[in-house]
């Protein structure tokens, strides 16, 4: 950049969007490189939305969006006053770091994760402590309590993980919420939790019931197939939403995607059936690639990840020539969204390919 600007703008990686389906004249191509719903919308959605939002797009939203914090409050059982809605709930990441950290102060949080994290830590000019994950994709608890410190001002907890699709056990995540100082926050990033079928793992909202310093995050976006309307919302201390909302991009959740999360809401009955299909998909191409040979952390998100290091672009080229867009991390691995049946069986023939190959 040749003018004046934060220098810490040019230590931010760019944030990639998966890529979309490979292009082919003579073969059906499928996108799995990004973690959306493969359904589309209910009916009653996309009625409800024609019905209560399509008219009045000349008027601005309810900025605090209170119609659907009020619904979300009773299904969760928490006051109003512990929900902020955001953009997705990468915006009320966003919102948090903006709100708690700064120049000097530091971010602590698994690596790999979600992407976006160093962005936002950049972003708020802290400064990011990645702590890199196990070999089997899991959290390293004791890396993170040990990178704790003076300067730290928020640890974040990926549960599912993106893009390990691995989960933290409730044991792990007491130890380290009991080993983070009082005044510290603990994001757990819960995008994934309804696709979570891990026995033995942590559920945040329990969490925030028996500590002080816990926020949860979710999104509409996967389970509930509404990631083209960005809408999440966040959980957490009063005065600790009080300040989200001081940072919060104003007017930044539409009334379209307040009136879809509404309805969606009225439509958790079927939106439940399809997660349950999902994760069905998800066991069958596991049982499926295990068979192979295949050697990979267990899944609980509704994407896997192959750990294919050195490899990683090697398989990508492959799975792209079948038709099939991955998002691959050079190097490190490839992760794979759980999509329609043929788009996962396309999956498995790629994957018996590679491993017919010496993967």
């Amino acid at each position: 950049m040749s003018f004046k600007h934060r220098t810490i703008i040019d230590t931010i990686p760019a944030y990639k969007q998966g890529k979309p389906a490979p292009k082919s004249d003579d073969k059906r191509t499928y996108k799995v490189s990004s973690n959306e719903n493969p359904f589309e919308p209910l009916p009653s959605v996309v009625k409800a939305i024609k019905k209560r939002a399509l008219p009045h797009l000349n008027r601005y939203p309810d900025m605090r969006g209170w119609p659907v914090v009020e619904r979300l409050s009773r299904e969760i059982g928490v006051k109003p006053e512990n929900i902020v809605l955001g953009c997705g709930s990468t915006e009320v990441i966003t919102q948090l770091v903006q709100l708690v950290a700064g120049p000097g102060d530091e971010v602590v949080y698994p690596w790999r994760s979600f992407e976006a994290y160093p962005i936002i830590v950049a972003g708020a000019g802290a400064t990011s402590v990645q702590v890199p994950n196990l070999s089997n994709g899991r959290h390293d608890i004791d890396g993170m309590i040990a990178a704790i410190n003076e300067r730290t001002r928020l640890v974040i907890v990926n549960n599912p993980n993106n893009p390990t699709a691995t989960s933290v056990s409730d044991t792990d995540a007491r130890r380290l919420m009991n080993a983070v100082p009082s005044d510290v926050l603990v994001l757990f990033d819960e995008a994934y939790f309804q696709f979570n079928t891990y026995a033995d793992t942590n559920v945040a909202m329990d969490l925030f019931r028996d500590y002080p310093n816990v926020v949860v995050a979710h999104t509409f976006s996967k389970a509930y197939g509404l990631a083209g309307l960005r809408i999440g919302y966040g959980i957490a201390p009063e005065d600790v939403i009080e300040g989200m909302r001081k940072v919060a991009l104003p007017f930044g959740v539409t009334d379209v995607a307040q009136e879809a999360a509404l309805a969606s809401l009225d439509a958790y009955d079927e939106l439940s059936d399809r997660v349950k299909s999902i994760i069905s998909e998800r066991n069958r191409v596991v049982t499926a690639l295990v068979r192979q040979g295949w050697a990979f952390p267990d899944p609980y998100a509704n994407f896997f990840w192959l750990p294919l290091g050195e490899r990683t672009d090697e398989a990508a080229a492959e799975f792209e020539q079948a038709g099939l867009s991955v998002r691959a991390f050079s190097g490190d691995g490839i992760r794979i969204s759980i999509g329609e049946a043929s788009a996962n069986d396309a999956v498995i023939e790629v994957c018996a390919k590679l491993k017919k190959a010496g993967f």
